[in-house]
């Protein structure tokens, strides 16, 4: 299986910004350049890249349509983004705006039937389901929903193995505790997600500060990486993450 980094850009308001923890009261700005970013990108060798639209992760209705046309017509890069998906139109219309794959995170988790329905009818490869977790004091990693302020009563383990026997192929899974801090992937929970969904190209989120880090994500059986601030604060070259 081979191994995809997605250099990442999430947007609120029209520029890239960082949430620390997805506090949206934890924010820093990186610029409101993300066609410049995308298209340098694309020329340090990537192929893909993660866009987040932050403001409809929030309010509903996805607003990078035209950012992504651009990034697909100016830089050449396969997109994967997300935010604000809330139905089977909005899967629809980001696709048709020139998504390579759309994101479906919260919603995979308070609505996993009508999820698995868009599996089977967009096709396995159109979408990356997001599962942003939490491990509680007895080691159960738990989905927290609505701003991550409540569990949503099923696991990580058992909700991802419901998507894998339905065809799920992209999972991307983020430690929460470690969501832009810089402190390293949570590679035991990739090692276990790994082990636990053969066959299910796992993108490790979350903490990633360096290429070591991207390698370890690969060692741990990964399929992907997902680099966000490392690559925003110049922590990271991306392509020599690209290389390993």
């Amino acid at each position: 299986m081979s191994f995809i980094v997605y250099p990442a850009l999430d947007i609120r308001e029209g520029r890239v910004v960082r949430l620390r923890q997805g506090d949206y009261a934890q924010e820093t700005r990186y610029g409101d350049d993300p066609l410049p970013r995308a298209q340098a990108f694309a020329r340090q060798g990537a192929q893909w890249m993660h866009l987040v639209d932050l403001d409809a992760a929030r309010a509903g209705g996805y607003t990078l349509a035209p950012l992504l046309a651009q990034i697909r017509q100016q830089a050449g890069l396969h997109v994967q983004t997300g935010g604000g998906v809330r139905g089977r139109e909005d899967v629809q219309r980001i696709l048709q705006a020139g998504a390579s794959r759309v994101v479906v995170g919260s919603l995979a988790v308070r609505e996993p039937d009508a999820v698995i329905g868009w599996l089977a009818e967009f096709g396995p490869e159109r979408i990356t389901i997001a599962l942003d977790a939490r491990q509680d004091q007895d080691g159960q990693w738990q989905l927290p929903i609505h701003g991550w302020t409540e569990n949503a009563g099923v696991t990580l383990d058992v909700l991802a193995q419901r998507y894998a026997a339905a065809g799920m192929r992209h999972l991307l899974c983020t430690d929460i505790a470690r969501d832009g801090m810089l402190a390293g992937p949570n590679l035991d929970l990739y090692r276990h997600l790994a082990a636990l969904l053969p066959g299910v190209a796992i993108q490790a989120s979350g903490g990633i500060r360096d290429v070591a880090d991207v390698a370890a994500s690969r060692a741990a059986g990964c399929s992907g990486a997902v680099l966000g601030k490392a690559l925003l604060e110049q922590r990271m070259d991306l392509a020599e993450a690209l290389a390993c």
